[in-house]
């Protein structure tokens, strides 16, 4: 007998797996999230993130963009793996980890709508969602984490941005979004430092306070879109 024939695959055990879709939008200045209304046991009634578990025959990948679509209808969009839960008692059925997928999306490109696994779909404010079941809490604030770095090292911002702007109206936008103040100089080292901006070679205003008009560079949002961080 071979040794993969004398292993015994009952040695260990095999907790379960799942997957969790934190999608990001932007309605009106504010930043949003899409949940769902959980229909069962456990948490049955409280707005959760999209997800449920993975089945043996599929990737992760594939997991995640089907739950998403049974549960809001929404597919076709990109997903990004960000993050790997794994405390033990993070779900009262069994041991459970998942494996957490961001996405940041137009809005009014969307229309989602509760499928086979939820009671409802909505778009909340991520600084001030209902109570949320298990502990998603968490996955939304490292998802949140995450899209503040994209916003500095991507063209993300190009999403809910004129096609020119100064550095202060770029900054405004950002704090909408952050809902949180940004220091004026240090965003300023920060976006130039990033390489993502370029001058349109114009000013708004006149006189000596006249501000530099900016765009986004035409290759960092080629690159952005070829990645389809949204759909």
């Amino acid at each position: 007998m071979s040794e993969a024939e004398r292993y015994d695959v009952t040695k260990y055990e095999r907790p379960s797996v799942t997957v969790d879709v934190v999608i990001f939008g932007v309605m009106e200045g504010e930043l949003k999230v899409l949940l769902i209304k959980r229909k069962n046991w456990p948490f049955e009634g409280m707005w959760a993130i999209p997800g449920g578990f993975v089945d043996m025959e599929e990737s992760l990948e594939d997991a995640a963009a089907r739950e998403l679509h049974e549960e809001t209808g929404v597919k076709g969009v990109y997903l990004e793996q960000f993050y790997t839960f794994g405390q033990p008692d993070r779900d009262p059925r069994t041991r459970v980890i998942t494996v957490a997928y961001l996405a940041f999306v137009h809005v009014d490109q969307l229309q989602p709508r509760a499928a086979d696994d939820a009671a409802d779909v909505g778009w909340f404010s991520v600084y001030d969602p209902p109570p949320l079941a298990f502990d998603h809490v968490d996955i939304l604030k490292r998802a949140l984490q995450r899209l503040r770095h994209k916003l500095v090292s991507t063209a993300l911002g190009s999403l809910f941005m004129p096609e020119e702007f100064t550095l202060g109206e770029l900054r405004q936008a950002y704090e909408r979004v952050l809902n949180e103040k940004l220091d004026g100089r240090r965003f300023r080292r920060r976006i130039l430092a990033a390489d993502i901006l370029e001058e349109t070679g114009t000013r708004r205003g006149g006189g000596r306070r006249a501000a530099r008009l900016y765009r986004f560079k035409d290759d960092v949002v080629a690159e952005f879109e070829r990645q389809r961080l949204f759909p």
